[in-house]
């Protein structure tokens, strides 16, 4: 995997959309990037500590920790195409009954489906199961499922837990499926910052064009510079990460022409140019990034190319280091 230049020092910032908003307060939403249907629930006093999705835009999940530290969640959105129309209780023998199988100690103690009025069914599953040699870990898990998408929220604890635990009881109250729910841009920008965390570099180039083209649909131009040039750094990143350095040179070459006063795409030009050794035109495009150093966004500041992964290599190169050293000796 190619070592491509700097990471987006205002990507965890501007990730603080309605999505990470309302998860800030409890309530937590699962979205597909390029398929209808949303997954959400209510789940205070939690904090998500990790996220997981799937390359071809068919899984997605959250996984929470209480404050305590002794209770944790993990809510997934899955499409399966192949199996519809789906039923919660398909859904919940399509988990887990590969699970037991793979899983010789899980015990299950409790099912049930719940009818609820002016809402899909949910089929619950409490179980055990041993981890760690003689640890027991108790689970509380709840399926719900319509057309091709199904929801899966699990609880569980080293400590017994129950379905009429108020925490667990209120968030499976608050959980819905929503197949009518169109992909808007906050669902695709999650999808697509998820992979780029994930390391899944080739599949969240496209998702972040995608994200782009999204958020111009729904705002108008000229409103969104900095999630613009946000995602088009993440976008062309993520290509050359991925070793597809042609397209990373056509997103930032068709970005200047747009936005020529913003110094970073002139920067990721340079990484660019260092990635396939032209030091000339890697030493032109530093020099137009740093003469427009004063137009950084508010809360970034420009990277430091004498210990950027890009650079790093030519540090034995006399003539090109001694340039790279002195850019930000410059006024």
């Amino acid at each position: 995997m190619i070592k491509f230049c700097w990471m987006i020092s205002l990507l965890t910032v501007l990730s603080a959309s309605s999505t990470g908003q309302e998860a800030a307060m409890g309530e937590y939403k699962l979205a597909f990037p390029n398929h209808n249907g949303q997954l959400r629930w209510s789940a205070p006093g939690f904090k998500i500590i990790q996220s997981s999705v799937k390359p071809n835009g068919n899984e997605i999940g959250l996984r929470g920790q209480d404050e305590t530290n002794a209770s944790l969640f993990w809510g997934f959105l899955f499409l399966f195409s192949d199996q519809a129309p789906l039923t919660s209780a398909k859904c919940r023998d399509g988990v887990m009954e590969p699970e037991k199988k793979a899983n010789k100690s899980l015990k299950v103690l409790n099912t049930s489906e719940v009818k609820r009025d002016g809402a899909l069914p949910l089929d619950l599953v409490t179980y055990t199961t041993d981890v760690r040699g003689s640890k027991t870990q108790h689970m509380v898990r709840g399926f719900i499922a319509d057309g091709d998408i199904c929801g899966d929220l699990e609880f569980y604890s080293d400590s017994t837990i129950s379905v009429d635990d108020n925490a667990i009881k209120n968030a499976f109250a608050s959980y819905e499926l929503d197949q009518t729910h169109v992909p808007r841009f906050n669902d695709v920008f999650l999808y697509a910052q998820m992979l780029y965390n994930m390391h899944s570099y080739k599949a969240a180039g496209p998702m972040f064009e995608a994200a782009l083209a999204k958020m111009r649909e729904e705002h108008p131009p000229g409103n969104e510079t900095t999630m613009t040039r946000v995602l088009t750094d993440q976008a062309g990143m993520s290509y050359g990460i991925s070793g597809d350095i042609s397209k990373t040179r056509a997103i930032f070459q068709k970005a200047i022409v747009a936005d020529p006063n913003y110094p970073l795409y002139y920067y990721n030009l340079a990484c660019a140019d260092a990635v396939e050794k032209k030091l000339k035109d890697a030493e032109v495009h530093l020099q137009q990034a740093f003469d427009r150093k004063a137009n950084v966004t508010a809360g970034e500041s420009m990277p430091d190319p004498t210990k950027d992964d890009s650079f790093l290599p030519y540090r034995n190169d006399e003539k090109f280091w001694a340039f790279v050293e002195g850019l930000h000796a410059k006024p």
